[in-house]
């Protein structure tokens, strides 16, 4: 018995610590929005404006590519969390949205840091031995880096909903989660990828906010039932070892 409480209570804390996690992601990612509107603002038309004026946006660009990171690495532990919760009842979607997600994730984490790539420029154009011959070409490199940094974005963006919407399958057969969670998962994961794919026709598109929306929406709603998976009554959440699954008794 002590054995069973023991494996209950660590269960429960991968739940907990993967809502809260997602929670959070979400709750950060919504400050990075802020972040951007306050003291960035609209990128300028020209690329020429985005190489000029990156001395006075660094400072924030630098905290929000951080947050941003940081908020990918809180959302990879939140799938890892929702794993745990669906494979029982329904392993094949579970597995494949998991991966999808999380891959997903990882390729938005490689382009996290593009400020990393664009301060050496920036450093060169605004250097007072600068030609401008020598700025011209700095501008044209920098396009090329952030066509780079674009086409990560896509390809996260493209992977991800895919993956919500096979977990939201998952969530259909699932007592713990339901019809309505599972519903409103494909609803989220349909919407973002239509974003997406609107996004190769032009990866510039202002339509990629949708998909990031969708995300926050979805780890904000799968965050707090995690969480609650957490803090039901042993006698209310029962762990069947065999199966590995979630479910209310």
């Amino acid at each position: 018995m002590v054995n069973d409480l023991q494996k209950m209570e660590e269960e429960k804390s991968v739940l907990r610590w993967g809502g809260l996690a997602g929670i959070l992601g979400g709750i950060l990612f919504i400050l990075v929005f802020v972040i951007v509107i306050a003291f960035v603002g609209p990128d300028p038309a020209e690329p020429k404006g985005l190489v000029m004026r990156f001395p006075d946006v660094r400072a924030a660009r630098t905290v929000e590519n951080s947050l941003y990171l940081v908020v990918l690495i809180l959302w990879v532990t939140h799938f890892l969390a929702l794993y745990r919760a669906l494979r029982g009842t329904s392993l094949a979607p579970t597995l494949f949205g998991s991966v999808l997600g999380i891959l997903g994730l990882v390729v938005l984490a490689a382009g996290a840091l593009p400020h990393v790539a664009f301060v050496p420029i920036s450093d060169l154009y605004h250097a007072p031995a600068a030609t401008p011959e020598d700025q011209a070409t700095l501008v044209l490199l920098w396009q090329a880096i952030q066509g780079i940094f674009d086409a990560l974005l896509v390809v996260g963006l493209l992977l991800l909903p895919i993956g919500l919407i096979a977990l939201g399958v998952a969530m259909l057969g699932a007592p713990a989660f339901g019809m309505g969670l599972g519903g409103v998962c494909v609803v989220l994961g349909v919407g973002g990828g239509v974003a997406a794919f609107a996004l190769l026709v032009d990866p510039r598109s202002p339509i990629a906010v949708v998909g990031v929306l969708a995300l926050i929406v979805f780890h904000l709603i799968l965050g707090w039932k995690v969480y609650s998976l957490s803090r039901a009554p042993y006698g209310v959440l029962k762990i069947w070892e065999r199966s590995g699954a979630l479910t209310w008794i």
